[in-house]
């Protein structure tokens, strides 16, 4: 069996890969900064002028909510691979992030709210939302009290195909232009719209979210023993369950809330990780959250800068990155259910 790598040096790594992709992020664009140059406005060291102005009002929101959604997006599909047994599943294939798009853009072609009642009932609707769809593809997949990789994938497309046939019907019945964009922002995913004032909340989510599911590291770890071996060792694993579920579907739906449906994020994320640290999840989780902020950090430096000046929605980076990767997997996976079933 292969030797892990230290978890210290692991940590130690991706902190600076995630401060490289960073600057990267800050330097790169229309508008092309030295990385020195960034370094020293970052440091204090220029505070006017426009490079001034383009790094601290226009990249660094968004650099900052990029890695926080890469973060939480990594976390959440560890955790959900966990909880359903399966390393083939992923918020935006069990249909989370469709679901919390769905009632996201409910709100805004509804209007409801204005002011913070939306910046409140975006979050909340996109919570409903993703809540709502993974337990429907979890009580599809269970049926008969078996579930399989084949009735997963299955019921997480099915509930893929009804939320975004809602979605188009949204984006039809739209009549302003600006709510259509709004449709399409969620659909596809985009980081394009990040404003100082609306990072606390997707902060906040991940940090109350990767803090708590990191003291639930034993109970997710135990559940890797199977049903029958969790039960035997104290755990009521139907309460656990549920309960991760909706603590987990909340940070799916703050994150999709201001950030759209960026898929494959938490399904690559952590089969790297595993393949660093072990399945631990004490060790695991922080090193999903770190790789999942460096990967979509550069994911949108791509999606930024590949077809300038015209920009791409991250979340199609992401799709083209991840759909070769899931392909795979589920090959193999396919493969080692025929070995063993």
């Amino acid at each position: 069996m292969r030797a892990r790598t230290p978890l210290a040096l692991v940590l130690v790594l991706l902190t600076a890969a995630l401060a490289a992709s960073a600057v990267a992020g800050l330097a790169l664009g229309p508008v092309r900064i030295a990385p020195g140059r960034v370094l020293d406005i970052v440091l204090g060291g220029e505070r006017t002028g426009a490079f001034a102005s383009i790094v601290w009002d226009v990249r660094m929101p968004r650099v900052l909510l990029g890695a926080v959604v890469g973060a939480g997006l990594a976390v959440s599909g560890t955790v959900l691979q966990a909880l359903v047994r399966n390393q083939l599943a992923d918020p935006f294939l069990l249909g989370a992030s469709s679901g919390a798009s769905a009632g996201a853009v409910l709100v805004l072609v509804l209007g409801v709210g204005a002011g913070v009642a939306t910046s409140l009932s975006l979050p909340f609707a996109a919570f409903a939302g993703a809540m709502g769809a993974l337990v429907a593809v979890y009580a599809m997949a269970r049926r008969g009290g078996t579930m399989t990789t084949g009735r997963l994938i299955l019921a997480g497309v099915a509930v893929q195909y009804i939320l975004s046939a809602l979605t188009s019907l949204v984006l039809v019945l739209a009549a302003e232009a600006d709510q259509v964009r709004s449709v399409l922002f969620w659909t596809l995913g985009g980081l394009g719209g990040a404003r100082w004032d609306e990072l606390a909340l997707p902060a906040a989510a991940l940090a109350f979210g990767t803090g708590l599911l990191l003291a639930l590291a034993r109970p997710l770890d135990l559940l890797l023993a199977g049903e029958e071996g969790a039960r035997t060792l104290g755990l009521d694993t139907g309460r656990f369950r549920a309960a991760v579920f909706v603590l987990t579907s909340l940070v799916i739906g703050v994150l999709v809330a201001y950030s759209g449906a960026i898929g494959f994020v938490g399904l690559m994320i952590p089969h790297a990780a595993r393949m660093l640290v072990g399945a631990g999840h004490r060790a695991l989780l922080p090193v999903a959250a770190l790789g999942g902020a460096v990967f979509l950090t550069l994911a949108d430096l791509v999606a930024r800068t590949a077809a300038a000046p015209e920009e791409i929605p991250v979340g199609v980076v992401t799709a083209l990155a991840g759909g070769p990767f899931f392909l795979w997997l589920l090959r193999r996976s396919t493969r080692v259910e025929g070995i063993t079933g």
